[in-house]
């Protein structure tokens, strides 16, 4: 996939997509991670071919309760819809979905819980991002 390294059709073709700003936090997040792993050093590629649109959904779920009907444990969910765009044709070359989801055990330090909650969103928005990218690069890799 990645041949050719970084002069290779792959490795071209994700630094010409300019990632679309996402709303909220976890857009802030996802849009960073994507920045990061499609090698882009400012905010934007200089000369885009591609735009990545991202809508996020962030959900946050209590589940097992306890014998005092506490939360004892919450899942965090985090699913992107994304299409890549050609800017020449505004053709929409892909239209696809990535997420995950992780558990976050809740302790009875309000503070913890709420630092596992971030810290969760922040591992899943790396791993969204990965597959999001992965996805990337083979339809870019089936185009060229």
């Amino acid at each position: 996939m990645y041949a050719g390294g970084g002069a290779g059709p792959v490795a071209s073709g994700l630094s010409s997509v300019e990632v679309a700003p996402i709303e909220g936090k976890a857009g802030w997040l996802v849009r960073n991670a994507l920045n990061d792993r499609l090698g882009q050093t400012g905010s934007t590629s200089q000369n885009p071919r591609y735009r990545l649109d991202v809508l996020l959904d962030d959900k946050l779920e209590g589940l097992g309760l306890l014998t005092d009907d506490s939360v004892g444990r919450e899942r965090r969910t985090l699913r992107a819809r994304y299409q890549l765009v050609d800017i020449a044709s505004d053709e929409v070359l892909l239209d696809a979905t990535a997420g995950s989801d992780a558990g976050i055990d809740v302790v009875s330090s309000e503070y913890a819980t709420i630092a596992a909650e971030e810290t969760a969103l922040e591992n899943l928005s790396k791993e969204v991002a990965d597959r999001i990218v992965a996805r990337l690069a083979l339809t870019l890799r089936n185009s060229s």
